[in-house]
């Protein structure tokens, strides 16, 4: 009986994350990050330069309201999808939809650059405020404030699933394996698997200590989460790429080999996904783990930017797709396609991607990539304390909003003693529920955002072409 029970759970979770991730999400995130793309003129191609200015601080802006810079919540945002998805998800896509699910989250990270464009224009737009007086970002202020009240059910409905699909289930339970396997154990011992029972108090020790440093940080809210993720992110993000640069140069010959093939197995009906439908679908999914474009997590912490001007943080948050799936997520697929162990099967996820190192990079590889994992995952742990702590905050009131911290790091604790394979499902699904809020949001509120950017990019043209102008004005408004 409770092997039928248990079977049950398996299957119910397993349906639920894949209607979540169906065709309709193909349509959602893809189709809409199109329309953004086109409806905004290109804006995330043609401002590239002038996003990167932004945040290197050329535009300040005095008495700005918010509480992070440009800087820090772009890096808070990067900490939370520069993480496990970057590596041990790119692992996951390439097994499951063979190499042409990279070329798709390629085209997901290009769309998803005018999606982050308009739906962090919007989390200025339409910021609010709690309880207590202090400002907050999110979908779900963009819906109730841009939609109005009678939206509020899906306002509500965002928050939700948010609070569930933010819960730091996966990240915590795949850290704490590689910790074990490499700090206590062997590289590709048996048992490694976590909550497999054979070293629980090892498992308890780890989730103990990542608790205890998550709390260090999370309780200090986002602007101590903000000036972690400031220092932290930059500097792993250049050891991991570093790396990648590395494995390409020493085989550089196979280089437009793997490149090529990536992009014919995109169109390949033979994919190992079931074709192409299905390999579209596994990299749409994969890359929407990386970068977040569309789910509306992001919009949460660009919303605290201290900044008057929307589309200056519009711009800023565009760039995340482009550092997160197009640099990091492709340093990653190279080194497991050159590597070649993909095609030998038997590993997947995290150990896949460590298998590549160790492949590419004999005896270093995989020690490096424990501490860039170590680092990315602590982080994104961080990041989505702050995404599941707003989403709280809404429904509960923000004098509650301690009482979400204190189960998060619960959280941490039993993700780290336990298998999730069920449980994961449940988060999977969760976390793709959250696009239908915020992309509708987006979607009706676009012809605001393009008449915003268009004010916008007007006084930019009118301050480059005075002499000595140096900022851009105030908002006219």
């Amino acid at each position: 009986m409770s092997s039928e029970t248990s079977y049950s759970f398996a299957q119910a979770a397993a349906d639920f994350s894949a209607f979540s991730w169906g065709p309709h999400m193909l349509v959602l995130l893809v189709g809409g990050g199109l329309f953004f793309l086109i409806y905004s003129g290109l804006v995330p191609f043609r401002y590239l330069k002038h996003a990167i200015d932004i945040l290197r601080g050329k535009y300040p802006e005095a008495n700005a309201v918010g509480n992070i810079s440009h800087a820090g919540a772009l890096s808070s945002a990067m900490a939370g999808t520069v993480g496990m998805g970057n590596i041990g998800g790119v692992a996951i896509a390439i097994v499951a939809g063979g190499p042409g699910a990279i070329f798709w989250m390629w085209v997901s990270a290009l769309v998803g650059m005018a999606t982050k464009f308009f739906t962090c224009t919007l989390a200025i737009m339409y910021r609010g405020k709690d309880e207590t007086g202090r400002v907050r970002g999110g979908p779900m202020y963009i819906i109730t404030q841009g939609l109005g009240s009678k939206w509020k059910p899906l306002a509500v409905f965002f928050c939700s699933v948010g609070l569930v699909g933010n819960f730091p289930l996966f990240n915590t339970n795949q850290l704490v394996q590689i910790l074990k396997e490499y700090l206590f154990l062997a590289p590709g011992s048996t048992g490694v698997a976590v909550g497999s029972g054979e070293h629980f108090w090892m498992e308890f020790s780890l989730g103990l200590a990542i608790m205890v440093l998550v709390a260090l940080v999370i309780l200090g809210g986002i602007k101590r989460i903000a000036a972690v993720a400031t220092r932290v992110v930059p500097l792993m993000i250049l050891l991991y790429v570093g790396c990648a640069l590395y494995v390409i140069l020493t085989h550089l010959g196979d280089v437009p080999m793997q490149l090529a093939r990536i992009v014919t197995d995109a169109f390949s009906v033979q994919s190992v996904a079931g074709g192409l439908l299905g390999t579209m679908l596994t990299g749409v999914k994969r890359a929407a783990f990386s970068n977040e474009a569309g789910l509306g997590t992001e919009v949460m912490v660009h919303g605290n930017a201290k900044t008057s001007e929307p589309v200056k943080e519009g711009l800023v948050a565009m760039l995340g797709p482009a550092i997160d799936t197009l640099l990091v997520c492709t340093a990653t697929a190279l080194i497991i396609l050159i590597s070649g162990v993909w095609e030998s099967g038997g590993a997947n996820g995290i150990s896949l991607s460590s298998a590549a190192f160790a492949e590419t990079m004999p005896g270093v590889g995989p020690y490096l990539m424990l501490v860039c994992v170590s680092f990315f995952a602590i982080t994104t742990i961080f990041t989505q304390a702050f995404y599941g702590s707003q989403c709280f905050a809404f429904l509960f009131g923000a004098k509650r909003e301690h009482w979400y911290l204190y189960l998060y790091l619960l959280a941490i604790l039993f993700a780290a003693t336990n298998n999730l394979s069920d449980i994961v499902n449940i988060i999977d699904g969760a976390y793709g529920l959250m696009a239908i809020p915020t992309m509708t949001a987006a979607l009706l509120l676009a012809p605001r955002v393009r008449a915003a950017a268009k004010d916008y990019f007007g006084r930019l043209r009118v301050a480059n072409a005075a002499v000595g102008a140096k900022d851009v004005p105030a908002n006219r408004r």
